[in-house]
């Protein structure tokens, strides 16, 4: 239900990832927060309570009872647990936002392919990893012809929840999928790090690239344009290291926590919830236009 001037959303997971969109939200001048929803009667729900926001703890059956129907719900939970999401609120009208590694709706990354957003009903925001990289890759493969893509994520232990930990697999599996899909290329490898390291390590990602025709200043000028536009929702991305040698190209990305309700190394959780809020504010964007008018 659009209120004034804003489209009516829910967070459903109540993890780290969960309530810095509820934090993220309640700062979007499109989005208006009605119910962030965990599965118990959590620690982080419960400050989440105190800071006015609204909370329940039913999990899916929350949003399911809550009287109204949400326009955009941010599926912020683990993979396994999507699809059932997604059969339940199929009748509700809503746009599901999937922060889970399922790849079950259109794989959408902001910087690339934000014109997708309004067409579909589920939308999956691929992985911290593929945000990170997939602007950069999609932008070199159009360029040049890209034969091998390896792409190495590096993530503090800390930023990895236990849903994130259970996911691990389908995190592979979904930015491999995305790489090709973004690309088209067909040979390609993710891998993925969770560091202990102390202090904790900030979010990287490597991008290793075979390719024909490569030079240093076509490379490096494709990067920076893909990394100006991630920065645009994303202001802790930075490029690190863009190098040529032959027929081999290596970038490196950082990416660091604008703050909210992170600490500023996870960065892995800062750009999926930047790039979903993005796209939220897209499709709000577009519904709210047509209208012309703000409605309660």
């Amino acid at each position: 239900m659009q209120t004034k001037g804003r489209l009516s959303v829910s967070v459903l997971g109540a993890g780290l990832i969960g309530m810095d969109l509820a934090t993220k939200i309640t700062r979007s001048d499109r989005l208006d927060l009605r119910l962030v929803a965990g599965r118990h009667d959590a620690p982080e729900l419960r400050r989440a309570a105190r800071r006015g926001l609204p909370v329940a703890t039913g999990g899916i059956r929350s949003l399911l009872d809550a009287g109204e129907d949400f326009d955009v719900v941010f599926d912020a939970t683990d993979a396994s647990c999507h699809a059932e999401h997604a059969e339940q609120l199929a009748g509700s009208g809503a746009m599901l936002v999937d922060l889970t590694p399922s790849r079950a709706g259109q794989m959408i990354v902001p910087a690339v392919n934000r014109a997708d957003i309004g067409s579909h009903r589920d939308i999956s925001m691929v992985t911290c990893g593929g945000q990170a990289c997939l602007p950069i890759l999609h932008a070199l493969s159009r360029v040049h012809a890209i034969d091998y893509i390896e792409v190495v994520t590096t993530a503090a232990t800390l930023s990895v929840g236990r849903a994130s930990r259970l996911n691990l697999d389908e995190y592979v599996r979904t930015t491999q999928d995305a790489i090709r899909w973004f690309t088209g290329v067909e040979h390609v490898k993710a891998l993925v790090n969770i560091s202990p390291a102390r202090p904790a390590a900030t979010f990287r990602v490597a991008m290793y690239l075979l390719g024909r025709d490569l030079t240093t200043e076509s490379v490096r000028s494709l990067v920076a344009k893909a990394a100006a536009e991630i920065r645009s929702y994303a202001r802790g991305f930075a490029v690190n290291v863009c190098t040529v040698d032959g027929s081999t190209a290596f970038v490196s990305v950082e990416v660091t926590s604008a703050g909210d309700r992170l600490p500023r190394y996870a960065g892995n959780l800062d750009i999926i919830n930047s790039a979903a809020i993005q796209a939220a504010e897209c499709y709000a964007a577009d519904r709210l236009a047509p209208a012309g008018r703000e409605t309660s």
